[in-house]
């Protein structure tokens, strides 16, 4: 079923000019799908071209919402394409694509991936090969596909997605739609935040919880500390007070456990 958003506002992508489309990634007003007022803060959402899919994924790398940069990289990447003459379907997997994880937030996640086992139990070397040869078995998402924005500024996880009621229902429209999409991947929340989403919408999507791979640090410089120990790479006597290693000791066990499991079922 095509998305209406998608048939919405991909044609006025494609006939917008450079000044059109900077306007809207700095204050979105045509791109705005919803919106509303939690307390003394505002709440928008705007369309991005985060829409697609990867239906041969068996894991699914979900972020918490794409940012403004990654809202200016999808929609300028999907433009281009479109003027192109690409099909709307092959310009929305090039903009998903072209706006995914990159950097070290990458190299961290493939060691913690590869740490506990996934490469392994996707018969793969490394699950770097995912942003390669073997993207296909791929999916990257955001809790909240769209691009939200709390007073301006992007969201980082308050207030709540699962209790702020224009929140959950993206949650409830887009994620749980990918899941039931995606019944038999693997999904790896990137952050508390995102795990506890995620934990939401496959309960709803019927996604048993085994298969949703929560407790990994998240992979951005900021937890280097907490990557470093989950890793190995850093010994508990010389850890800061903010890292609490017997939390990453427990999740680091119990995710260890679930893919040997999972790999005995395969």
């Amino acid at each position: 079923m095509p998305n209406p958003l998608t048939q919405k506002f991909l044609p006025w992508l494609e006939n917008a000019s450079d000044a059109d489309v900077k306007r809207e990634i700095d204050v979105p007003a045509t791109l705005l799908i919803d919106g509303a007022q939690q307390g003394a803060k505002r709440i928008d959402i705007a369309y991005a071209p985060f829409d697609h899919v990867t239906q041969t994924a068996k894991i699914v790398i979900v972020g918490i919402t794409p940012g403004r940069q990654q809202m200016a990289n999808a929609l300028q990447e999907c433009r281009r394409q479109l003027r192109a003459g690409t099909t709307r379907d092959a310009a929305l997997a090039a903009a998903k694509v072209h706006a995914s994880f990159s950097g070290p937030m990458r190299a961290n996640l493939v060691a913690m991936l590869d740490d506990i086992g996934v490469a392994q139990l996707l018969d793969l070397d490394s699950t770097a090969a995912l942003w390669g040869s073997a993207s296909h078995l791929a999916h990257f998402t955001s809790a909240l596909r769209y691009p939200v924005f709390v007073d301006g500024k992007n969201y980082s996880g308050a207030p709540s997605m699962t209790r702020v009621p224009v929140l959950r229902s993206q949650l409830d429209t887009c994620l749980v739609a990918e899941m039931r999409q995606l019944p038999d991947a693997l999904y790896v929340p990137l952050g508390p935040k995102v795990g506890e989403a995620l934990e939401w919408a496959a309960s709803r999507a019927g996604i048993p919880e085994a298969q949703v791979l929560s407790g990994l640090p998240h992979p951005s410089g900021a937890s280097g500390e907490r990557i470093a120990y989950f890793l190995g790479r850093k010994p508990k006597e010389l850890l800061s007070i903010k890292t609490n290693a017997a939390r990453l000791d427990a999740a680091r066990a119990g995710l260890v456990a679930k893919i040997s499991k999972l790999g005995g079922q395969a």
